[in-house]
């Protein structure tokens, strides 16, 4: 049978060995509740608090200040529904955020806005997909009370300049004399960008362990000390109240591991190789499939990450027929793969209508091959000569 070829890394990560291996313990045999009194729970509570401290340590933060969560989806609804009902005391909120955000930020801020609880300004990028500085500081309005713009782009994989953003928010005040936040979605970044939130000058910042070789369902929230949140969600008022309910032991064990593991010294090169095998595609692609375009800035982009374009052929439709040939990729983030994508991505760009949807996200990583890069290259360029026949 022939082997398939995965290509969707950053819809996901098949579980590091070292982080399975640290996991099992903790649902095999380790399986007190942590908010018990007992052994067994004190037991799994240590656990949590260890992976706490090597997640701060990966952020350069303090272990208070980071919050456990279901995954990224409810990090970045928590911060900025957070931020929001915690500062409606004082009038209307209003957020800033890029018009290429991941859908759980546009889509709680659209919430929020229909129910007129909050005012949302939506950033324009550059045709490379890129936030400029100037357009942060004149969206600012009186009431502006958070700024929310991803660190790297879950579709296109195109890096925001987040540390220039923060580092203007830095001292940037609203009419109520509090300091206006800055939150950034690093789920795509964590491999690949420095996450040192004292040089990002962060306040809020997401995580997710299945885009890092970690298990599904489990994230994190930076939260920087002395911002308060108002919580979504009640009960025993684990994680200091923030983010109540048992948590979840053995994921957080596994993304505590899984950032050890790429905070080694060891991830530059292998983010080295990832690049070098994103290339040979590239050139492979872009050389034999006439037509074909990159989209986003090539500079400015995270080394995993290939968004293709295909003019005249839906990405969706080229998705199946490379899944049919053994050769899994997407149509953009996971998330919105049912509705064909992002093209509200691709639209921001100046991309339109159905041009909007004629593209595929490529994403390798460190399992990735040279045999599978050429194999993928070839399967392509079939695929789309079928389609385009069609």
């Amino acid at each position: 049978m022939k082997k398939r070829i995965f290509l969707d890394y950053a819809s996901s990560t098949p579980v590091d060995p070292a982080v399975f291996r640290e996991v099992a313990p903790y649902i095999k045999s380790v399986y007190g509740n942590p908010s018990s009194m007992h052994s067994f729970g004190q037991k799994t509570r240590a656990a949590i608090e260890e992976a706490r401290s090597k997640v701060a340590l990966f952020l350069h933060a303090s272990p208070q200040e980071i919050v456990f969560t279901s995954g990224a989806t409810e990090s970045n609804t928590l911060a900025v529904q957070g931020v929001v009902r915690q500062k409606r005391k004082k009038g209307k909120p209003h957020i800033v955020i890029s018009s290429i955000e991941h859908e759980s930020v546009r889509g709680v801020c659209n919430l929020l806005q229909e129910r007129g609880e909050a005012s949302v300004t939506e950033l324009p990028v550059s045709k490379d997909g890129i936030v400029n500085i100037k357009d942060v500081e004149n969206a600012l309005q009186d009431e502006t009370v958070l700024v929310s713009v991803c660190y790297v782009n879950s579709v296109l994989g195109v890096v925001q300049p987040v540390d220039a953003i923060g580092g203007y928010l830095f001292k940037k005040k609203n009419k109520w004399g509090e300091k206006i936040l800055f939150h950034t979605d690093a789920v795509q970044a964590a491999h690949y960008r420095d996450c040192n939130i004292q040089e990002l000058k962060a306040d809020l910042l997401t995580l997710s362990a299945h885009k890092i070789y970690g298990p599904k369902g489990v994230g994190a929230l930076f939260v920087k000390n002395g911002i308060m949140l108002s919580p979504f969600q009640r009960g025993g008022g684990q994680e200091r109240g923030i983010r109540s309910g048992t948590e979840n032991v053995p994921g957080i064990v596994g993304l505590g591991k899984a950032l050890e593991k790429i905070g080694s010294p060891e991830r530059k090169v292998m983010n080295i190789r990832i690049r070098q095998g994103r290339d040979r595609l590239l050139r492979g692609v872009l050389r034999t499939v006439p037509g074909s375009v990159l989209v986003g800035s090539l500079e400015q982009r995270a080394e995993n990450n290939a968004y293709i374009r295909f003019p005249g052929i839906l990405g969706a439709d080229l998705v199946l027929a490379l899944d049919r040939r053994g050769v899994a990729v997407s149509t953009g983030s996971a998330c919105s793969e049912q509705t064909q994508g992002s093209p509200h991505v691709l639209e921001a760009l100046g991309v339109k209508g159905q041009e909007a949807k004629e593209g595929i996200r490529i994403t390798l990583g460190k399992y990735t091959t040279p045999l599978e890069v050429d194999t993928a290259i070839k399967e392509i360029a079939r695929a789309v000569s079928i389609l385009s026949q069609s």
